[in-house]
């Protein structure tokens, strides 16, 4: 990070990219000059076109307001000349919106600071530096941080903002943008597509690209989570980019809650690309010295195509932004109760099928919903966390302790943020549901959702969950989150809060799983909303892994994980063998495939193991080889999509190539079988030209540019739905 005087220019670089930031004028404007491939010169202030007409205000303030229009500004103000969307908005004592963020100061040091209350990357002096920039608008009192980090092994760019109300009155604020960003007119000359993630319940995050017409295009969520139907993520995609090359940039929100990612084309055919908590019910009084901390937003430019970006990403969160001691660990082997027996099931029917896992080679017991209170079903006891002794006799510290006796580790499903109406809880608390007074209350899933910017209810969930993880010997939690906010209401917010409570509401999430870690830091904790709704880089800062979605039918899961994977390392995907007919779609697939889908996540089965027929149950000691042998690389690996079934609807193959290059493991799916067509030739990626590897499966060896540039075969498989695994290890030299 440099700051040149002269030019009045920030320059920022990572090992590939650069990212540049000026100074105008005499008023100190803050304008975005190039984030892109590197460059040399940090003097490159006439990329901001501050020489051609209308130019800059103080030689032309007749036109002020066509400087505004035009100016590519890094943090756009509101209401003072630029009609395009603004990066920050408020409203002030007067009823005014205008703000206008001049240059004040800046600092650039090492390292990265921590926000506090809130899930962001992290770096040491050693490998991190930070640029903040102050702004400043003096008719309100408003000052504003820009804060950038770039790292030594990332090429990314890290942006958040901090506001502070420095005035004598209060200022509301009714939008924030954690990152804006200017780009002229390159992208639109290059014809870039929009990549976003779309889906819903069982179909989460599947890919979709689209034009940039002018006006406005974003996604976004209203829900109080980062949702099933939208993802808090988006990309620039040049008309010519593939997997391997074309430029690309990516835009990721490290946040769990409301948020919205749109680009906007002018009339000059310049995009303004921004990301942050969405506006919609966002309105939050900043008292007179109080400051607000906006998320992050990470920023990364790949001239290596999607897969360049995918990588950078992978890579990023596993070294930056996960803390889990099990990030460098394999995750144990499970088997969830759920799909075996929903809420049907007592101490003996758990044993049974821990006794049956472990002669397996199953490593953990989870046991989902049903055990507390009188929860037969999902109408009721949401809240009242107390061990239903019906169903487990003798209680939770008998049933861990014969687990544990039998070999396996033991896990517990919750679900802390609900309320059932049929629960103690509810009966004695009513006003602790989010609710609006006088109106009918929207239920889903027949719960409510806990007012969490109450104190006394965040204290309540900690200690009730904590109490059980403390009265046996617990090694996992999954936590869930089976339905979205509605009647955004609170009777302990006052009036002038109310449009904090989504914002207040995620923060105490964060709040009890940072506690929740630090009281058990070796606790494994897994993260679910309703399957894959709340699977984003917020809460992979407390756990390591994420529910991928409620639909495992392996078929499905190759759309699900290819979108997943585009932006997360695969340790993070919580993904599991299932039974057949699938409990979601009633497919019927190989026991093999659905494991060998199941390899590229966390590992793990989702079944009644006393119940499958005698040849599946034979499999599992053979997938649990599998998952031993291969998971350290496809955990540390990189990774490579080589084909898609969601764009050729017949065959899926992705690759995973260890960091030093000497090994790899390519995954085939062939979807739908093709009469009368030959083998398939399948170009590889990622591996060292001068190497030879062999295949492990056939004995034959190939040199390493070969495999990239001519392919390696795959004979047909027959049937539909047929898999296989490739492993190339490099031989010695």
């Amino acid at each position: 990070m440099v700051y040149n005087e002269a030019s009045r220019i920030f320059k920022l670089d990572t090992a590939h990219t650069s990212y540049l930031i000026g100074l105008v004028d005499e008023e100190g404007f803050i304008g975005h000059a190039y984030f892109g491939k590197t460059i040399s010169d940090s003097n490159a202030g006439y990329l901001m076109r501050t020489g051609e007409p209308p130019f800059v205000p103080s030689q032309n303030g007749r036109d002020r307001s066509s400087f505004f229009d035009a100016f590519p500004m890094e943090f756009p103000g509101c209401n003072t000349g630029d009609y395009r969307e603004s990066a920050i908005e408020v409203l002030d004592e007067g009823g005014h919106n205008g703000v206008e963020i001049i240059y004040r100061d800046h600092r650039i040091f090492a390292g990265k600071p921590t926000p506090k209350g809130l899930p962001a990357t992290f770096g040491g002096d050693d490998d991190c530096m930070t640029l903040e920039i102050d702004g400043v608008d003096k008719t309100l009192g408003l000052e504003v941080t820009l804060r950038y980090s770039v790292f030594a092994d990332a090429d990314v760019v890290a942006r958040s903002v901090s506001v502070k109300n420095a005035s004598d009155q209060p200022i509301f604020l009714t939008r924030l943008m954690s990152a804006s960003l200017d780009m002229d007119m390159e992208p639109v000359q290059e014809n870039y597509k929009l990549l976003t993630l779309h889906g819903s319940w069982a179909r989460e995050r599947h890919m979709e690209f689209r034009e940039i017409g002018r006006g406005k295009v974003s996604v976004g969520s209203t829900r109080g989570e980062s949702s099933h139907q939208e993802h808090p993520f988006m990309a620039l995609v040049s008309e010519k980019a593939d997997q391997e090359n074309g430029s690309v940039y990516g835009f990721h929100f490290v946040y769990s809650g409301n948020f919205i990612a749109q680009v906007e084309r002018t009339q000059f055919d310049s995009l303004r690309v921004q990301m942050g908590i969405h506006p919609k019910n966002f309105c939050w009084q900043l008292k007179p010295g109080e400051s607000f901390e906006a998320p992050e937003v990470i920023l990364t430019y790949s001239a290596e195509g999607l897969g360049g970006m995918s990588r950078t990403l992978h890579d990023l969160y596993r070294n930056h932004l996960i803390r889990s001691p099990y990030k460098d660990k394999k995750r144990p082997i499970l088997i969830n109760n759920w799909e075996a027996t929903y809420f049907d099931f007592n101490t003996e029917k758990l044993l049974d099928i821990a006794r049956e896992a472990k002669k397996a080679g199953i490593e953990m017991l989870v046991m989902d919903d049903g055990w507390f209170g009188y929860r037969n079903d999902d109408n009721t006891s949401l809240g009242d966390w107390t061990v239903n002794e019906k169903k487990l006799p003798g209680g939770l510290k008998h049933l861990v302790d014969e687990v544990n006796k039998i070999g396996l580790k033991f896990g517990i499903w919750f679900e802390p943020e609900m309320i059932s109406p049929d629960s103690d809880l509810y009966r004695a608390h009513p006003d602790w549901a989010i609710a609006i007074p006088d109106r009918t209350p929207c239920r889903s899933r027949n719960q409510y959702v806990l007012d969490l910017t109450r104190r006394e209810v965040v204290e309540y969930v900690y200690h009730a969950v904590a109490r059980v993880l403390q009265e046996a010997n617990i090694e996992y939690v999954k936590w869930d989150m089976n339905r979205q906010l509605t009647d955004l209401g609170s009777v302990y917010l006052g009036r002038e809060n109310q449009g904090e409570l989504s914002h207040r509401y995620v923060l105490a999430v964060y709040e009890l799983q940072e506690r929740l870690t630090r009281q058990f830091p070796e606790l494994l904790l897994e993260n679910c909303s309703g399957g894959g709704a709340r699977f984003d880089p917020g809460m992979l800062y407390y756990s390591p892994q994420i529910w991928c979605s409620d639909d495992t039918d392996a078929i499905e899961r190759l759309v699900i994980q290819e979108g997943t994977a585009l932006i997360y390392p695969l340790s993070t995907m919580g993904a599991h063998v299932s039974d057949c007919p699938n409990h979601t779609v009633g497919r019927n697939t190989p026991f093999s495939t659905r494991g060998n889908v199941a390899l590229a996540g966390t590992f793990g089965y989702e079944l009644d193991i006393t119940k499958i027929s005698e040849e599946d149950r034979a499999q599992i000691p053979e997938q649990v080889k599998l998952y031993h042998k291969y998971n350290d690389l496809v955990r540390r690996g990189d990774y490579y999509r080589i084909a898609s079934y969601r764009e050729n609807h017949f065959f899926d193959c992705y690759e995973v190539v260890a960091k030093d290059k000497r090994e790899a493991l390519i995954t085939c799916v062939q979807v739908m079988r093709r009469p009368n067509y030959h083998s398939r030739m399948i170009k590889l990626a990622g591996l060292d030209a001068n190497l030879r590897y062999r295949n492990e499966e056939t004995g034959e060896v190939y040199y390493g540019d070969t495999l990239m540039n001519a392919g390696i075969p795959v004979q047909e498989m027959w049937g539909d739905f047929q898999s296989r695994l490739i492993h190339l290890t490099a031989e010695e030299e």
